[in-house]
């Protein structure tokens, strides 16, 4: 299978069998470094998340955020026909990435025992809601599910109004600890220390982990901490505030230090940086109400950009806080050329380069695929002849594109 040149994964080929938001990431992650992605969709339809809404010319924001740079391959699995294709892909992949609902990948004969007979090199991924043998394992699992049952929505918001994040913060974290598993893969499959075999990454298990400070506090403690909205239960002061010309600073501090200078260079207060109540920073979180009542007075006096400079030039943290439109053009993203013009079949979209900067090595950023774009065309490489795929797509086997 030919793929992307020049990236670290160049030569590397993935086959996913995804929807949604978490095994669509981990392979984004890897096609962003190289890797050739065939995605194999149902027909009709496709990956649901492609429906969601149409407010990217016509085409859902998840779907295009997560899918850029892959292939669409529409093969029905429910017939032996479509499964037996798949296998024709999996016979010459090195990484089969999936996220189906419980039991679907044993039912399609990809259970890891089928898989480690008939493909001993194949690193094979499933990720699930709950991992395998819990009382939880054959339920499914989104990304509020998941972040309401691992505790995520309780330290989320304030105490009488928690909240689910913004971002699906489940699903993200998921495909890239995916996709960091299977980097490790490879490279133990290079080493010669392994061969293929099947990994498998939860989504309760990965929000367990980010949940790793709560959980410790709330063990070690014996109390569960409040959640404080745009604050932190575990440092003060830490918040947002607003200032007198109508917009909001979040500021703080994280150590000693810190909380002298901002005490003593910001709002001009010796006997708050004197005081013993605030000397350590238990003591400082224990009186949190006090030393927010001090800084949203500083704040209320003060316009934003002569508070974000005088926290500057005192060394302390200090942001804007931004809604989402008002972050599409940021300075830090337009100055950094962070932006760039995919396809996709609505059209040209703008989609922001992947995180990790590499040095002399440009993201493919290929176009987000239309469902079945790329049937004809992979299928014909596996040597199927024009009147095979006729009678395949006669019979419903496999779709062109776009087909719903």
């Amino acid at each position: 299978m030919a793929g992307p040149t020049g990236g670290p994964l160049a030569g590397i080929t993935v086959v996913a069998l995804e929807q949604a938001v978490s095994a669509p990431m981990c392979t984004r992650t890897l096609a962003d470094f190289g890797a050739r992605v065939v995605k194999v969709e149902n027909p009709v339809g496709g990956d649901f998340a492609r429906h969601y809404d149409e407010v990217v010319h016509g085409q859902a924001a998840h779907f295009v955020w997560v899918n850029r740079g892959k292939e669409s391959v529409a093969l029905d699995l429910k017939s032996d026909a479509g499964v037996e294709l798949l296998h024709r892909l999996l016979a010459r992949a090195d990484v089969l990435v999936s996220n189906l609902a419980p039991g679907a990948t044993a039912r399609l004969g990809l259970a890891p025992v089928d898989l480690a007979a008939r493909y001993p090199d194949l690193i094979a991924v499933e990720i699930d809601g709950f991992g395998a043998g819990g009382p939880l394992s054959h339920k499914r699992a989104y990304d509020l599910l998941v972040q309401a049952e691992s505790g995520v929505c309780a330290v989320t918001g304030t105490a009488d109004a928690p909240a689910k994040p913004g971002p699906p913060v489940a699903d993200v974290t998921t495909g890239l600890y995916a996709a960091l598993s299977i980097l490790a893969a490879l490279h133990g499959r290079t080493q010669g220390t392994r061969h293929g075999g099947t990994l498998s990454v939860s989504l309760f298990d990965t929000m367990a982990e980010m949940m790793g400070y709560h959980l410790t506090y709330a063990r070690h403690a014996g109390v569960d901490q409040k959640p404080l909205g745009m604050s932190s239960p575990a440092v003060a002061p830490y918040g947002a505030y607003p200032t007198a010309d109508g917009h909001t600073v979040v500021l703080g501090t994280t150590n000693d230090r810190e909380w002298q200078r901002l005490a003593t260079d910001i709002l001009r207060r010796p006997d708050l940086a004197a005081a013993e109540r605030f000397r350590t920073n238990p003591g400082r979180v224990r009186h949190r109400a006090e030393l927010d009542e001090a800084i949203g007075a500083w704040c209320a006096r003060h316009d934003l950009a002569d508070i974000q400079k005088t926290a500057d030039d005192a060394g302390i943290g200090n942001s804007r806080y931004n809604r989402p439109s008002e972050v599409l053009d940021h300075p830090q993203l337009i100055e950094r050329n962070r932006w760039r013009t995919i396809e996709s079949p609505g059209g040209p979209i703008p989609s922001l380069l992947p995180p990790a900067v590499l040095e002399g090595y440009d993201p493919p950023m290929g176009p987000v695929p239309a469902l079945g774009a790329h049937t004809d065309a992979v299928l014909t490489e596996f040597g199927c002849t024009p009147g095979e795929l006729a009678q395949l797509r006669d019979t419903g086997v496999i779709g062109s594109v776009d087909e719903k």
